[in-house]
């Protein structure tokens, strides 16, 4: 239950306009979590510290930042993975992905077709 309201709370994180107000709420969330005696949310405290300036981020750029070019580059990985389902080496998948996601052209072909 405990944890459960440690991550409600984490909601409020979200509506901050500022980064220094958003950090300051994250610094103290973190301190309490890393005072709760529960080791998986003291493992995300510190996570969430590491990536701080990663995350005050999104409120310098005033919410503007969008994932849907991340979500399509996902969504073309895992189309190209199932098509490439059945290649027995992990070099032929990685080069179907590079091929795909990279725009990389086709290389001539060695044999010549009449």
């Amino acid at each position: 239950m405990r944890a459960y309201l440690h991550r409600e709370d984490f909601q409020q994180f979200w509506e901050y306009r500022s980064a220094a107000w958003a950090g300051k709420f994250l610094d103290q969330w973190c301190g309490r979590l890393m005072r709760s005696r529960l080791g998986p949310l003291k493992k995300v405290a510190r996570s969430l510290r590491r990536h701080r300036p990663l995350l005050l981020n999104w409120f310098r750029a005033k919410g503007t930042i969008s994932a849907g070019i991340v979500e399509g580059f996902n969504n073309k990985a895992k189309l190209t993975m199932r098509k490439a389902y059945g290649f027995r080496e992990f070099e032929t998948i990685e080069l179907a992905l590079y091929h795909q996601l990279g725009n990389l052209s086709e290389p001539e072909s060695t044999h010549r077709f009449c």
